[in-house]
């Protein structure tokens, strides 16, 4: 059976951690930037790690161990 290939995409927008969890950016950062507040803006900079069944899906297209 052939190796699984890792879905690209996926790549450029996650990791997985050590643990096999999902870490990503969060949306709403890249544009129209001026109405929104310094607080909002600062808070949207951090990084969000996600535990759901949908992150196991997501680790096993990228290549990791679920």
């Amino acid at each position: 059976m052939p190796k699984q290939k890792t879905h690209k995409a996926s790549k450029k927008r996650f990791r997985v951690t050590a643990s096999g969890m999902l870490k990503r950016a969060q949306a709403g950062k890249k544009h129209l930037n001026s109405h929104k507040t310094g607080k909002r803006k600062r808070q949207l900079r951090a990084k969000l790690v996600e535990i759901g069944k949908i992150t196991k899906k997501y680790v096993e297209i990228m290549g990791g161990k679920a």
